[in-house]
């Protein structure tokens, strides 16, 4: 049924394409007839390309004004996007490259993982392992994604009816909003946590789970169930109180992708902001980007801190902070994210 009434759709829009295009071609005809003669050859091409045209047109991934995943904006954007890459871990796509899994298992120093099938088939028994509906893409549509992160430029911003007017609203980590309604927004759909950054969500919050080792996957089933994990390099909880139908899982081999295609092996591995912006790219349709970067005196702290200094996490050498802003500079320079820096 669903498909009959996308094939439906389909031949209306080009039924209406064509109407759009023959009045299209009537009007500027009949307006120009006074000023040239009848040209049958003209009158083709003036058609041929009308109609040209709104074909382009009809094909856009987007309704949007601009389209993310639209190609030929940026060279340098096409180089490094692959839109073929899919964001989460499902039932359907568990497997991962022999070399990619090495690397990813290196990633914290895992000392005897468990077998990742294994895991991954517990994890699947807990929680759906099917994400099909966000990365439907369509024409018709215009989804619009605010990506939040954690810094203190947004303090004073008065960003947040702004953030909050967005489809989607990415946050990560421990980040607040009680008490910074006005400048950080209170609307959250998707939140990127990893064990040790897990903070207790709304019932209607999506987890999305950056798996950095097998033990963070392990984890999650623990803490659905026995509990019996709550130490991996740091204390994190036995327990979660989340909604089981809400997580989804992070694809490590969409981290390798991450760190190869966009970062140029720059860090040991990607922070959870990076992660999560190269995420909303291949989700969304325009992507905004606040609280990123350093503030307007040059520090880089998170914007619950009155510590301006916080930011010796810079210096740990696990991430290139300066890289990766790079990138999102670059990113909004061609014009793929808009890049909010705080007022």
């Amino acid at each position: 049924m669903l498909a009959i009434r996308k094939r439906g759709f389909k031949m209306f829009t080009l039924a209406l394409l064509f109407v759009i295009t023959i009045t299209s071609f009537l009007l500027n005809y009949s307006h120009n007839t006074v000023m040239v003669a009848w040209d049958p050859k003209q009158l083709v091409y003036q058609f041929s390309e009308q109609f040209r045209r709104l074909m382009k047109y009809s094909r856009r991934p987007c309704s949007c004004h601009t389209c993310i995943s639209e190609e030929g904006v940026s060279l340098w954007f096409d180089d490094r996007f692959n839109q073929t890459m899919q964001p989460f871990l499902t039932t359907q796509n568990a497997f991962m490259p022999e070399d990619s899994y090495k690397w990813w298992l290196k990633l914290q120093g895992e000392k005897n993982p468990k077998g990742l099938n294994e895991t991954i088939q517990e994890l699947f028994e807990l929680i759906p392992g099917d994400a099909d509906q966000l990365l439907e893409r369509s024409g018709s549509r215009c989804r619009r994604c605010a990506v939040v992160g954690n810094s203190g430029n947004l303090k004073q911003s008065q960003y947040g009816q702004e953030i909050d007017n967005h489809d989607f609203v990415f946050r990560m980590n421990k980040a607040p909003t009680a008490g910074y309604e006005s400048d950080v927004g209170s609307k959250t759909t998707h939140h990127f946590v990893y064990p040790e950054s897990y903070k207790e969500l709304g019932e209607n919050v999506s987890m999305i789970v950056i798996p950095f080792k097998t033990l963070d996957l392990r984890w999650v089933v623990s803490a659905l169930t026995t509990g019996t994990i709550n130490h991996t390099y740091i204390p994190v909880p036995r327990k979660i109180k989340v909604n089981k139908g809400k997580i989804l899982i992070y694809h490590p081999f969409f981290i390798k992708y991450v760190y190869d295609n966009w970062l140029h092996h720059h860090g040991r591995y990607p922070s959870t902001g990076f992660l999560s912006v190269i995420f909303a790219l291949h989700i969304c349709d325009e992507v905004d980007l606040y609280g990123f970067g350093a503030d307007s005196k040059g520090n880089w702290h998170h914007y619950w801190e009155n510590n301006p200094s916080a930011g010796a996490f810079r210096q740990t050498g696990v991430h290139d902070g300066d890289f990766e802003s790079n990138v999102t500079l670059t990113l909004a320079s061609v014009d793929k994210v808009r890049f909010f820096k705080g007022r």
